[in-house]
């Protein structure tokens, strides 16, 4: 598992990254940029397959939600500019086996 923290480096080390901009398609119900449901990273769109958890800052929106190629991202929203940002995102990576290389 590789975990990579843009607002405070990879893993616990503090390299001061700046948070990625994103693109974000987001579902709009009883109110506007609801959750989001799809969202263009590195030019790849990456559909938002479960909304995992969900918080509220003072300025902003948290969402963990896991995409469609199995990593769990954690994304915001500036809710006064309508910005998204990447915050932090848990890449898998496949179970060593045992003697292999």
């Amino acid at each position: 598992m590789i975990l990579l923290n843009w607002a405070g480096g990879r893993g616990d080390e503090v390299d001061g990254s700046r948070p990625i901009s994103l693109t974000v398609e987001a579902y709009s119900g009883y109110k506007a940029d609801e959750r989001p449901a799809a969202f263009r990273l590195e030019g790849r769109r990456i559909a938002v397959r479960e909304i995992l958890d969900r918080w509220y800052g003072e300025d902003h929106a948290y969402f963990k939600v896991s995409g469609e190629d199995g990593t769990v991202y954690i994304i915001r929203q500036d809710r006064s500019s309508d910005a998204w940002e990447l915050i932090f995102m848990e890449v898998p990576t496949a179970p060593r086996v045992p003697g292999g290389s």
